[in-house]
């Protein structure tokens, strides 16, 4: 039985991080009424702060708003066949080969040398793997006043 009380003993001592903390709270400060003044007058030059900021006005939310607006030239919807990837190609080469005749088409039939395709139309030539992307794609191809060609899925009707 004396091993019981040695382990006893030995137990109840090891619990460092209890006297540190016992320790940082008698020394620490304890919270008083004078914080709760300091908030209220905090909260009230916060509001002054907003009161005295300009609102936005509406050429700024414009430009806020032009990374995702282009201003529209011409806007298309094609119907375009991807045979060519799915006869002429090997197999595991369809689906990059279905980009670039997307990228081709747009680019003949609107008449640019710059055509960007979106990832929502990207996702859908790859849905189905490297070896089946689809037979024929619905896009809606829209031309900038710069000549650049961006290539989105439809809007929904």
């Amino acid at each position: 039985m004396s091993e019981v009380e040695q382990k006893e003993e030995t137990v109840p001592a090891a619990p460092v991080e209890e006297q540190e903390v016992e320790t940082t709270e008698e020394t620490g400060a304890q919270p008083t009424v004078e914080p709760e003044v300091e908030t209220e007058e905090a909260a009230e030059e916060e509001g002054e702060a907003e009161e005295a900021k300009p609102e936005p006005t509406e050429e700024e939310e414009g430009e806020e708003g032009e990374e995702e607006e282009i201003e529209v030239v011409e806007e298309r919807i094609y119907t375009i066949p991807l045979r060519h990837a799915w006869v002429v190609t090997p197999r595991g080469q369809r689906a990059p080969r279905a980009a670039r005749d997307v990228r081709d088409f747009v680019a003949r039939h609107m008449k640019a040398e710059e055509v960007a395709i979106s990832n929502e139309v990207n996702e859908v030539l790859w849905q189905r793997g490297i070896n089946k992307p689809p037979r024929k794609i619905k896009i809606r191809a829209v031309k900038d006043k710069e000549g650049k060609v961006v290539v989105y899925s439809p809007k929904a009707a």
